[in-house]
């Protein structure tokens, strides 16, 4: 995975949010769940290695991807990337 640049996100969400996303675009799913995102957890941990709550900043960021516009919740634990 490698950050790219992606001029939708806003200056202040650069960071874990941006992090997040292109993790969760490297699913190559459309749909996936909390689980599979935390798969991603050892690869965050290395980007934010001062972070001792990474499944937890996950499942907030991926909030904060919903209300920008880039995730679709479904259902309890149930993501679609729009």
């Amino acid at each position: 995975m490698k950050r790219e640049d992606n001029s939708r996100l806003p200056n202040r969400t650069y960071g874990w949010t941006f992090d997040v996303l292109i993790a969760v675009r490297s699913l190559k799913k459309l749909e996936f769940t909390n689980e599979d995102a935390y798969t991603l957890a050892p690869h965050l941990k290395k980007l934010h290695p001062r972070n001792k709550h990474v499944k937890d900043k996950i499942r907030q960021q991926l909030q904060v991807l919903r209300d920008l516009g880039f995730l679709f919740h479904i259902r309890e634990g149930v993501w679609r990337l729009k």
